[in-house]
């Protein structure tokens, strides 16, 4: 079976979805087998990879019990890169699935029947710590956590980790840390260059050897729906996407 990876940090704005696709993206180029499963009813991950699923069936169908994952399967520009979109209807399944019996459950039961197809499975979480991001933590082997090299990364993340901790107890208890990511980094910025260095002093191991740079290029490739390595292969982000697809098959 791939490995199913959740993409999680309740503050918003911290490169998860860039890392989703862009990591995912510098997979697929490396010749491995990925899914992306966007949880994130804003659906960026979707549209960054150029894929609309306005009025089609998506991960919301699926976690409704509605229609089955490998129905939902949209391939994308790169081959091995498959996709599954989510649109605006995902923001109704958090009401939805309140009366729902084994609600928690319903990503890890759609996704058991194709994850052993893929290398690789990222979900993109959103920006909150609800069901839907709780389906990605009961369904996900490990998680990877971005944090913006800001002065609140580190008092967010320490939330973030008790909510993990919870999760381990009482519904997934293989549920491991798959590493911490440095994203928006400006070598210029004291602050930047402190936070990085109390992360990996609380962290040590856990904390990526790669860090993203704030990078235009970057911010720009979504607008085109590209991962970055389409849209500016020479770039510092996507240079760092790939040593970061380095580190994560290493650590497999």
């Amino acid at each position: 079976m791939g490995r199913v990876v959740a993409i999680v940090n309740q503050k918003g704005g911290v490169g998860k979805t860039t890392t989703a696709v862009n990591l995912a993206a510098s997979l697929a180029a490396a010749e491995r087998s990925v899914l992306l499963v966007d949880m994130d009813p804003q659906s960026n991950a979707s549209s960054g990879l150029g894929i609309a699923a306005k009025d089609s069936p998506c991960i919301y169908e699926v976690v409704l019990e509605q229609a089955r994952l490998k129905d939902v399967i949209h391939d994308t520009a790169l081959p091995l890169l498959k996709l599954v979109p989510a649109n605006q209807r995902l923001a109704g399944a958090e009401v939805e699935l309140v009366p729902a019996l084994a609600r928690e459950r319903r990503l890890k039961n759609a996704l058991d029947e194709v994850a052993d197809q893929y290398d690789f499975v990222f979900i993109d979480c959103p920006p909150s710590l609800g069901i839907l991001t709780l389906n990605a933590m009961v369904a996900a082997s490990s998680v990877l956590i971005p944090i913006q090299c800001e002065y609140y990364a580190l008092e967010g993340l320490s939330h973030l980790l008790n909510t993990i901790r919870l999760v381990q107890r009482n519904v997934n208890t293989d549920l491991k840390i798959e590493g911490i990511l440095l994203t928006m980094f400006d070598q210029r910025l004291t602050l930047c260059r402190q936070v990085a260095e109390d992360a990996r002093r609380f962290f040590a191991e856990k904390v990526y050897q790669t860090i993203v740079p704030r990078n235009v290029r970057l911010s720009e490739a979504p607008s085109f729906g590209r991962p970055v390595l389409m849209y500016d292969l020479l770039s510092t982000g996507a240079k760092s996407y790939m040593e970061l697809a380095k580190e994560v098959m290493q650590d497999g």
